[in-house]
């Protein structure tokens, strides 16, 4: 029980989630204040109107925060850039770091707090160094998106919602009366309502994506694409292209706007290379250390080996190849339960 009247900020959407997150930290005995990030506009307005209703009903007073330029400009932008430059970007993560956490933050800040919670399902362990642990139902999970966060963000998150199931927290909303206990869970791009990103960046932009050829694996041509951005490494499905068989983006070259398609074995790799790690529960080794490793939010945790270069990067060595490694996604070192680093795949490339 915190000490009498300690006040915690609760990042809610209107989702069933960060409701229960809020209902949580209320009868833990915390004195809330709801707020809702507006990233998207006149959009956001039927889930801020959801909050307020769960916050009136919990009792808590309620605010709205506008966030769409620095939405735009932390998330949105380095979706799109990223695309441009042939990767395939994670936005959850990018945007946990730079902009959710960090806004709800200075918010607690401005107002002399110092707890904020949220509605992931994760969990932390304080100590000397706080640790970020995997949430307790591995179905919703969602370690691998917070793994960008630094010590300075994790010592003041609460994660309420680390210990239950999905099935757990939709019925403690339906005990407390809330509204949205049966409400859908939220899309993968939060901005993107159709799953199109690649009408999305044409939106963005102002201009069509440039069409380009496809090639296979010899160099020859065999089809045509609609834009570079519209594909990523180990995609199947809207290639257009009839092979006979099952084909797949194994690379894109963003000089020569090409698209090359190749055989599932084509997408294997034992090693990649990442850029900027968060070493997120432990200070940066100094050797090589064995980790179960994701490459993809959806993707298993696979036994590797993660080694600390001197350039700042790191090399993860798997101990069996693993499949679609793209340049731009998370990659995520987790020992048992605990996330270690989080880092981007730069070079998927080394088989």
């Amino acid at each position: 029980m915190p000490p009498l009247a300690e006040t915690a900020l609760i990042a809610m959407s209107g989702g069933v989630d960060s409701s229960v997150a809020a209902l949580l930290m209320v009868e833990a005995g915390y004195d809330c204040i709801g707020v809702t990030l507006n990233l998207a506009g006149d959009t956001a307005a039927p889930a801020a109107a959801d909050a307020h209703r769960v916050a009136e009903r919990l009792g808590i007073s309620h605010v709205v925060l506008d966030c769409r330029d620095d939405f735009a400009h932390e998330v949105i932008e380095p979706f799109v850039a990223t695309y441009e430059a042939g990767e395939t970007p994670n936005p959850c993560v990018g945007c946990n770091r730079t902009m959710k956490f960090a806004r709800l933050l200075a918010c607690a800040d401005e107002q002399g707090i110092d707890i904020i919670a949220t509605g992931h399902y994760a969990r932390t362990c304080p100590g000397e160094r706080v640790q970020l642990l995997r949430g307790a139902d591995p179905a919703k999970d969602q370690s691998y998106v917070l793994s960008g966060l630094t010590q300075d963000q994790l010592v003041r998150v609460r994660f309420p919602l680390g210990a239950l199931s999905k099935q757990e927290v939709r019925q403690r909303a339906a005990a407390a009366g809330l509204a949205n206990a049966d409400s859908p869970d939220s899309q993968d791009v939060c901005f993107i309502a159709d799953g199109d990103h690649g009408a999305f960046i044409e939106r963005w932009r102002g201009v069509a994506l440039e069409p380009g050829e496809i090639l296979d694996t010899t160099g020859s041509v065999i089809g045509h694409h609609r834009g570079l951005a519209r594909y990523t490494i180990g995609q199947r499905k809207g290639l257009e292209v009839a092979a006979g068989h099952p084909v797949y983006v194994v690379a894109k070259d963003v000089e020569r706007n090409i698209v090359t398609l190749g055989e599932e074995a084509d997408l294997f790799v034992r090693s990649l290379v990442a850029c900027d790690p968060n070493w997120v529960s432990i200070d940066v080794p100094t050797g090589p250390l064995s980790a179960e490793v994701k490459i993809s939010y959806r993707s298993p945790a696979r036994p590797a080996r993660v080694t600390p270069l001197q350039n700042g990067r790191l090399r993860v060595d798997f101990d069996e190849p693993v499949r679609a490694a793209a340049p731009g996604q998370a990659v995520v070192a987790y020992d048992g339960d605990r996330v270690i680093c989080g880092a981007t795949i730069a070079d998927p490339a080394l088989r």
